[in-house]
């Protein structure tokens, strides 16, 4: 039986203080000064409200925080395939609905939690070429009502940039407090993602200069179990770990865009929720307006190099072997492969100094460790998806 919050949720939550502040908290400190005793109360019974919390970082970040805590967990999505072994844990408190129609669930638990993640979002490349304006519609007009009860209810928003925000920046390393922000024509709609989330941490940021207690986090390349369905092969339809993996297992031919020449910095999902959790803590107020890229720079592999990483792993499961040695490297154009809207960077590489001195974190794991976790996690799917043979 699928678990759901009460649908008669009170209109006002009790015993929940509003910001004695204006609207904005203008001229205040930080909301977290306001009511310091309730406030120190509410360090020890954390609520953590995820919306999107069946998305690939929400139901990761659920399952340490349920593991490793005694926070309370509250969330909302439009499904709960990813949930199954954390819908009836007694912390976890799961809305089955969808964010840009369950408004009113929204601001109640918004006003009952202490720290909102608004993670929904559509993050694939293709849709930002074929739709861009749904992209537009949910990762900028539907996040906004939310940002905005962040600040009307004094709250801390954790709120997950991108490391697209960077673009087509030159810098060897991007650095969230010096490097410039670098997109293509108006004509390269792929540029639209980068755009809303580097404008979702203006809005942000300039609510912060009035008094809301944020952080912003900018993920470069998490990948893990659950990240995109391995269901479809179909161009584009997941992200390139996931994509590749579900052409191995049918058999199929990898394309590289581009040739596969461009590099990406590879981060295992278990050390993104690390710094993820020690954000939420956030002791003393150490991550309260701050930027932080969360990735790792030891795993800075080119799209040729992930292929061929992936194709040799492949190798050593009986489950992917057969298919994968029927595989072949296809070099593609980005025109051929997305369309003439797609424009892309050649490299992407986390300056995380700050990440690590303020949060004490540096990450750990491999692209190896992380490939190894990943074709673990879907061999017991591999037999249940046909193996079409490439045309010649």
């Amino acid at each position: 039986m699928r678990r759901r919050s009460s649908p008669g949720y009170p209109r006002t939550a009790p015993y929940l203080p509003r910001c004695r502040k204006s609207y904005s908290c203008r001229a205040s400190n930080r909301c977290v000064n306001v009511f310091t005793p309730y406030l120190i109360l509410i360090e020890f019974m954390k609520k953590v409200l995820i919306l999107g919390i069946n998305g690939f970082i929400g139901h990761h970040l659920s399952k340490r925080i349920l593991e490793t805590t005694d926070w309370e967990v509250y969330g909302i999505d439009i499904k709960m395939d990813r949930l199954s072994g954390l819908i009836h844990h007694r912390r976890m408190h799961f809305f089955e609905g969808d964010i840009t129609i369950n408004k009113e669930w929204i601001e109640y638990h918004i006003r009952k939690c202490g720290v909102i993640l608004p993670l929904v979002a559509i993050a694939t490349p293709a849709t930002y070429v074929k739709h861009p304006l749904r992209v537009f519609e949910l990762d900028f007009e539907a996040n906004i009502p939310i940002v905005r009860l962040a600040v009307k209810y004094c709250k801390h928003l954790v709120f997950p940039s991108t490391s697209e925000v960077y673009g087509m920046c030159v810098d060897s390393e991007f650095d969230p407090e010096t490097s410039p922000l670098i997109y293509g024509p108006i004509n390269k709609p792929r540029w639209i993602y980068a755009c809303l989330k580097q404008l979702m941490d203006r809005v942000i940021w300039g609510y912060g200069m009035e008094g809301l207690n944020f952080t912003l986090f900018r993920p470069f390349n998490w990948i893990g179990s659950g990240l995109d369905t391995i269901f479809s092969s179909e161009k584009g339809a997941s992200r390139v770990v996931i994509q590749f993996l579900s052409h191995i297992i049918r058999g199929e031919n990898i394309y590289l865009v581009d040739g596969g020449s461009q590099k990406r910095t590879f981060t295992d999902i278990d050390d993104g929720i690390s710094a993820l959790v020690r954000i939420i803590e956030n002791p003393v107020g150490i991550a309260s307006r701050k930027i932080y890229n969360i990735g790792n720079p030891d795993n800075n592999f080119s799209i040729f190099e992930l292929a061929n990483k992936m194709l040799a792993l492949a190798a050593e499961y009986p489950e992917y072997a057969h298919a994968a040695k029927k595989v072949k490297l296809i070099k593609t154009t980005s025109n051929d492969y997305y369309g003439n809207g797609y424009q892309d960077m050649r490299n992407r590489m986390p300056k995380i100094n700050n990440t690590k001195q303020n949060l004490g974190w540096s990450p750990t794991l491999s692209i190896d460790d992380s490939l190894r976790k990943i074709f673990n996690a879907y061999r017991s799917q591999a037999t249940k998806i046909r193996e079409p043979i490439n045309p010649e």
